[in-house]
């Protein structure tokens, strides 16, 4: 039991830390680029843009360094991305959302996103509540559609 008590608050001091920072990791059971790909592909399913997609790791071969899987998708939805900056310009620092597929040295792939609230947060975005509630949701179902498998 005591064990278990400690798991528990091990677990939310974890997700605290991670709210505090701004973004949630999430384990994928996918490599790196099929989690892109699946994440690319509901985020243009659900008529968002997709402004582009960075391979670090092939820019760190590019300078002969070298580098764990890791790629970077900007995404997002002018009609949302414009509402937050209109209540706050400085927002558009944050925007588009930006999602990094990443490896560790463990090979766990890890699907890392900036949170909604943070960016509200961050922003003083105190007027769009609604907004942020509706990108939280999205977000979530985006990272389960990324992390899993087709018959998850």
């Amino acid at each position: 039991m005591k064990r278990y008590l400690l798991a528990v608050i091990l677990l939310l001091v974890s997700f605290q830390l991670q709210a505090e920072q701004g973004y949630e990791n999430h384990r994928s059971v996918n490599s790196v680029a099929v989690t892109l790909d699946r994440l690319e592909a509901v985020v243009r399913s659900k008529g968002m843009r997709v402004f582009t997609r960075i391979d670090h790791a092939a820019g760190a071969r590019e300078v002969g360094k070298t580098l764990r899987p890791t790629e970077l998708l900007i995404f997002g939805n002018p009609k949302v991305g414009t509402l937050l900056m209109q209540s706050n310009q400085l927002a558009g620092l944050d925007l588009p959302l930006k999602a990094l597929a990443w490896e560790d040295a463990d090979g766990q792939v890890w699907l890392t996103i900036n949170t909604a609230g943070y960016l509200a947060k961050r922003h003083s975005i105190c007027d769009r509540e609604e907004v942020v509630r509706k990108m939280t949701a999205a977000l979530d179902k985006f990272v389960q559609a990324a992390t899993t498998t087709a018959g998850d």
